[in-house]
């Protein structure tokens, strides 16, 4: 019966789709003309479209009184409602918080960032995130009344059990389902399937105010047994380095994080830094030695088709992800044969909530076997 019931919701949603997706290319249509073009028969077609009536992912819009010829009930014209959020990706990265926002056809229709005030820590972040919600709401007209679900990327492992917390929060927040998972890994998924090649085998790292990745092996994203696969920050690259806030020394995190490339610049900004010319090579050269070598042993052990260098200082510095590339390739010519296909990051800094956002969707092969989504309690929606 649980599989009957399954297969039924799956069917529906396929069906929830092709609707969707007609409305957006054609506009406004009537029941009948939806049905002809999703070849649905007409019972089936109301079950779908009064679902969704029902959550705010579609609106009547008008009828064909105008132009009907004859007699007979004018037909509701059916469209999607622009003003409203199905679907929130929310990152939680370590200076500042960024959040996009999804329609019912999965479409980003809007988005923004907020910096954390000094002295945020972790359980603080989500009411920062809250406020910014509020206002890109009120700047862009949308409601979250037909929310359908909210993605949210934290930095680093669960070590402390924060995680728990900011599901806590955001389910109270919402009352929709909630999925929290590290950020990094979001971004690994949001730009696997950023052109719809969905790569079996991949390596995506992060460049920013920490340092992170994700990892896909054989069509799937790993989370590892304890959450914490593609942790390539941690990986250390100078055992006599200065201290991790891991507690380690000389990790990647030391050396190639945004902070750290600033302080041994000397530069304040990552403006300035792309403006510092050569002066800064010789930190620039350093920093991505050590990240090509660390990308090259993942790259022994995994084998991946890809490697994908992301992150603020990746698109700052494209130096980096050059010389990394060249690293790369050296380590890997005396094992033979093709190595793998290096390149920058296709999406921007938003590619963690992007990636929260595809995580909801569920729609990929990547996610198969993946952590479910964590069902909210029956707290009560927001009014934002």
């Amino acid at each position: 019966m649980a599989h009957t019931s399954g297969v039924h919701a799956l069917v529906r949603r396929v069906h929830e789709e092709r609707v969707l997706a007609i409305l957006r290319e054609r506009g406004g249509l009537s029941r009948a003309q939806i049905a002809v073009r999703a070849g649905l028969s007409r019972t089936t077609l109301s079950e779908i479209t009064g679902g969704l009536l029902a959550r705010g992912a579609i609106v009547v819009v008008n009828t064909d009184a105008r132009r009907r010829v004859g007699s007979g009930r004018p037909a509701e014209l059916l469209a999607l409602d622009p003003h409203a959020g199905q679907y929130l990706g929310v990152d939680l990265q370590h200076a500042r918080v960024r959040v996009v926002v999804a329609d019912a056809t999965h479409e980003i229709i809007a988005g923004g960032q907020a910096a954390y005030p000094e002295g945020t820590g972790r359980t603080g972040r989500p009411a920062v995130a809250f406020d910014l919600i509020d206002r890109i709401a009120a700047e862009s007209g949308i409601n979250f009344q037909a929310l359908q679900g909210v993605g949210v990327g934290v930095v680093g492992p669960d070590a402390d059990g924060s995680r728990r917390q900011v599901t806590a929060a955001f389910a109270q927040r919402f009352a929709v389902p909630v999925v929290v998972d590290n950020n990094t890994r979001f971004a690994a998924l949001a730009e696997a399937v950023a052109d719809g090649t969905d790569p079996r085998d991949l390596v995506y790292i992060r460049l920013s105010d920490g340092i992170g990745g994700g990892v896909v092996v054989g069509g799937r994203l790993v989370a590892g047994g304890r959450g914490m696969a593609g942790e390539f920050g941690h990986i250390a690259v100078d055992p006599s380095g200065v201290p991790c806030r891991c507690g380690k020394r000389g990790c990647l995190e030391t050396i190639a994080s945004v902070p750290a490339v600033l302080r041994a610049c000397g530069l304040a900004t990552l403006g300035d830094l792309a403006q510092a010319g050569p002066a800064v090579h010789p930190v620039l050269d350093a920093v991505a030695d050590a990240v090509g070598r660390v990308l090259a042993e993942a790259a022994l052990i995994l084998n991946p088709e890809q490697v994908v260098i992301a992150g603020n200082l990746a698109t700052a510095a494209p130096r980096v992800v050059t010389r990394a590339a060249s690293v790369v390739a050296a380590e890997l010519t005396p094992v033979g044969g093709a190595g793998p296909t290096i390149r920058s990051a296709r999406l921007g800094d938003d590619d963690g909530a992007r990636g929260a956002i595809a995580a909801l969707f569920r729609q990929t092969p990547l996610l198969t076997d993946y952590p479910s989504t964590i069902p909210a309690p029956g707290a009560g929606r927001s009014a934002t």
